[in-house]
Protein backbone atom coordinates (compact mmCIF):
# COMPACT_ATOMS: atom_id res chain seq x y z
CA UNK A 1 0.00 0.00 0.00
CA UNK A 2 1.08 3.52 -0.70
CA UNK A 3 1.77 6.06 1.66
CA UNK A 4 -0.68 8.38 -0.15
CA UNK A 5 -3.75 5.49 -0.01
CA UNK A 6 -3.09 4.56 3.45
CA UNK A 7 -3.22 8.88 4.14
CA UNK A 8 -6.43 8.75 2.30
CA UNK A 9 -8.06 5.80 4.25
CA UNK A 10 -6.91 7.24 7.51
CA UNK A 11 -8.73 10.70 6.69
CA UNK A 12 -11.89 9.21 5.54
CA UNK A 13 -12.13 7.37 8.87
CA UNK A 14 -11.09 10.78 10.54
CA UNK A 15 -13.53 12.23 8.58
CA UNK A 16 -16.42 9.19 9.25
CA UNK A 17 -15.71 9.62 13.24
CA UNK A 18 -16.51 13.08 13.13
CA UNK A 19 -19.47 13.22 11.26
CA UNK A 20 -20.45 9.89 13.43
CA UNK A 21 -19.96 12.51 16.70
CA UNK A 22 -21.67 15.18 14.85
CA UNK A 23 -24.69 13.24 14.61
CA UNK A 24 -24.82 11.64 17.85
CA UNK A 25 -24.70 14.85 19.25
CA UNK A 26 -27.32 16.20 16.89
CA UNK A 27 -29.72 13.25 18.52
CA UNK A 28 -28.97 14.29 21.88
CA UNK A 29 -29.65 17.32 21.61
CA UNK A 30 -32.44 17.68 18.93
CA UNK A 31 -35.66 18.23 21.24
CA UNK A 32 -38.52 16.26 20.39
CA UNK A 33 -42.45 15.74 21.18
CA UNK A 34 -43.26 13.70 24.13
CA UNK A 35 -46.91 12.94 24.63
CA UNK A 36 -47.15 15.78 27.04
CA UNK A 37 -46.09 18.44 24.78
CA UNK A 38 -48.75 16.64 22.10
CA UNK A 39 -51.74 16.99 24.72
CA UNK A 40 -50.76 20.42 25.26
CA UNK A 41 -50.64 21.26 21.33
CA UNK A 42 -53.80 19.33 20.95
CA UNK A 43 -55.60 21.68 23.76
CA UNK A 44 -54.25 25.10 21.63
CA UNK A 45 -55.56 23.66 18.83
CA UNK A 46 -59.14 23.10 20.59
CA UNK A 47 -59.18 26.66 22.27
CA UNK A 48 -58.28 28.58 18.59
CA UNK A 49 -61.23 26.29 17.18
CA UNK A 50 -58.73 24.79 14.50
CA UNK A 51 -60.04 21.82 13.10
CA UNK A 52 -56.50 20.79 11.30
CA UNK A 53 -53.14 21.39 12.34
CA UNK A 54 -49.41 20.26 10.79
CA UNK A 55 -46.13 20.33 12.08
CA UNK A 56 -43.40 18.80 11.22
CA UNK A 57 -39.85 19.15 11.13
CA UNK A 58 -36.60 17.08 10.59
CA UNK A 59 -37.35 14.34 13.72
CA UNK A 60 -41.07 14.22 14.13
CA UNK A 61 -44.65 14.90 11.97
CA UNK A 62 -47.36 15.36 14.06
CA UNK A 63 -51.18 16.37 12.56
CA UNK A 64 -53.87 16.90 14.44
CA UNK A 65 -57.67 17.02 12.85
CA UNK A 66 -61.36 16.80 14.87
CA UNK A 67 -64.67 16.63 13.52
CA UNK A 68 -67.07 19.64 13.65
CA UNK A 69 -70.84 20.01 13.61
CA UNK A 70 -73.31 17.20 13.89
CA UNK A 71 -73.99 14.37 11.11
CA UNK A 72 -76.78 15.08 8.88
CA UNK A 73 -79.85 13.67 9.52
CA UNK A 74 -82.85 13.88 7.05
CA UNK A 75 -86.28 13.27 7.54
CA UNK A 76 -88.90 11.80 5.08
CA UNK A 77 -91.52 15.04 4.20
CA UNK A 78 -94.96 13.73 6.03
CA UNK A 79 -97.35 12.11 3.57
CA UNK A 80 -100.39 13.91 3.48
CA UNK A 81 -103.81 11.75 3.47
CA UNK A 82 -107.27 12.69 2.49
CA UNK A 83 -110.79 11.64 3.73
CA UNK A 84 -112.64 8.84 1.97
CA UNK A 85 -114.91 10.09 -0.49
CA UNK A 86 -118.45 9.14 -1.29
CA UNK A 87 -118.28 8.95 -4.89
CA UNK A 88 -114.93 8.44 -6.41
CA UNK A 89 -115.12 9.36 -9.62
CA UNK A 90 -116.73 13.48 -7.94
CA UNK A 91 -113.94 13.00 -5.11
CA UNK A 92 -111.10 12.13 -6.39
CA UNK A 93 -109.03 14.77 -7.44
CA UNK A 94 -107.16 14.86 -11.39
CA UNK A 95 -103.99 13.70 -11.56
CA UNK A 96 -102.55 17.23 -12.81
CA UNK A 97 -104.41 19.04 -9.77
CA UNK A 98 -102.24 16.75 -7.80
CA UNK A 99 -99.30 17.37 -9.25
CA UNK A 100 -100.09 21.18 -9.31
CA UNK A 101 -100.91 20.79 -5.49
CA UNK A 102 -97.47 18.80 -4.91
CA UNK A 103 -95.51 21.56 -6.83
CA UNK A 104 -96.89 23.99 -5.05
CA UNK A 105 -96.21 22.58 -1.53
CA UNK A 106 -92.83 22.01 -2.20
CA UNK A 107 -91.44 24.98 -3.75
CA UNK A 108 -94.54 27.85 -3.05
CA UNK A 109 -92.02 30.48 -4.76
CA UNK A 110 -92.03 28.18 -7.68
CA UNK A 111 -93.21 30.96 -9.75
CA UNK A 112 -90.95 33.72 -9.57
CA UNK A 113 -87.88 34.36 -10.68
CA UNK A 114 -84.69 34.15 -8.57
CA UNK A 115 -82.05 36.87 -8.67
CA UNK A 116 -78.88 34.40 -7.28
CA UNK A 117 -75.37 35.33 -6.19
CA UNK A 118 -72.96 35.49 -8.85
CA UNK A 119 -70.18 35.09 -6.35
CA UNK A 120 -69.27 34.30 -2.77
CA UNK A 121 -69.05 37.11 -0.38
CA UNK A 122 -71.47 38.73 2.46
CA UNK A 123 -74.88 40.40 1.26
CA UNK A 124 -75.91 43.66 2.18
CA UNK A 125 -78.98 45.76 1.24
CA UNK A 126 -77.79 48.90 0.90
CA UNK A 127 -74.99 51.20 -0.47
CA UNK A 128 -73.69 52.18 3.36
CA UNK A 129 -75.04 51.27 6.97
CA UNK A 130 -76.94 54.79 7.13
CA UNK A 131 -78.44 54.30 3.81
CA UNK A 132 -82.01 53.33 2.42
CA UNK A 133 -81.90 49.47 1.03
CA UNK A 134 -82.07 49.46 -2.54
CA UNK A 135 -85.10 47.70 -2.52
CA UNK A 136 -87.58 46.48 -0.28
CA UNK A 137 -90.45 44.03 -0.61
CA UNK A 138 -93.01 45.54 -3.72
CA UNK A 139 -90.73 47.38 -5.02
CA UNK A 140 -90.79 47.66 -9.28
CA UNK A 141 -87.60 47.06 -10.78
CA UNK A 142 -86.30 47.01 -14.17
CA UNK A 143 -83.24 44.60 -15.37
CA UNK A 144 -80.47 47.68 -14.67
CA UNK A 145 -81.62 48.54 -11.57
CA UNK A 146 -78.78 47.52 -8.56
CA UNK A 147 -81.03 45.09 -5.78
CA UNK A 148 -77.99 45.05 -3.60
CA UNK A 149 -74.21 44.61 -3.32
CA UNK A 150 -72.27 41.50 -2.39
CA UNK A 151 -68.87 42.12 -0.64
CA UNK A 152 -65.96 39.68 -1.71
CA UNK A 153 -62.58 40.43 -0.80
CA UNK A 154 -63.30 43.95 -0.02
CA UNK A 155 -64.76 44.37 -3.25
CA UNK A 156 -68.09 46.25 -3.58
CA UNK A 157 -69.77 44.19 -6.18
CA UNK A 158 -73.09 45.51 -7.19
CA UNK A 159 -76.00 43.28 -8.29
CA UNK A 160 -78.57 44.06 -11.17
CA UNK A 161 -81.53 42.32 -10.90
CA UNK A 162 -81.46 40.97 -14.59
CA UNK A 163 -85.05 41.26 -15.07
CA UNK A 164 -87.85 43.56 -14.62
CA UNK A 165 -91.08 42.76 -12.00
CA UNK A 166 -92.11 43.26 -8.42
CA UNK A 167 -89.55 42.08 -5.55
CA UNK A 168 -92.08 40.25 -3.60
CA UNK A 169 -89.41 38.03 -1.36
CA UNK A 170 -85.81 38.84 -0.05
CA UNK A 171 -84.08 35.31 0.92
CA UNK A 172 -81.05 36.82 2.86
CA UNK A 173 -80.15 39.07 5.86
CA UNK A 174 -78.49 41.97 5.25
CA UNK A 175 -74.73 40.95 6.89
CA UNK A 176 -74.74 37.38 5.73
CA UNK A 177 -72.96 35.61 4.28
CA UNK A 178 -73.83 33.54 1.00
CA UNK A 179 -72.92 31.05 -1.11
CA UNK A 180 -72.34 31.12 -5.36
CA UNK A 181 -75.89 30.60 -7.02
CA UNK A 182 -77.44 31.08 -3.33
CA UNK A 183 -80.88 33.08 -4.51
CA UNK A 184 -81.27 36.46 -2.72
CA UNK A 185 -84.45 37.90 -4.23
CA UNK A 186 -87.82 36.72 -5.81
CA UNK A 187 -89.24 38.44 -8.48
CA UNK A 188 -92.71 38.33 -9.63
CA UNK A 189 -92.66 39.16 -13.50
Amino acid sequence: MSETTASAKAQDSERSATKNKRSAKKDVSDPSFNMDEIRELADLVDEYGFTDFEFENENIRVRLSKMTGSPVVQQAAPVQMSAPATSSAAAAPSKSETDAAVAASADPDADLFKITSPIVGTFYRSPGPDKDPYVKEGSQITAESVVCIVEAMKLMNEIQAETSGEVVKIYVENGQPVEYGQPLFGIKK
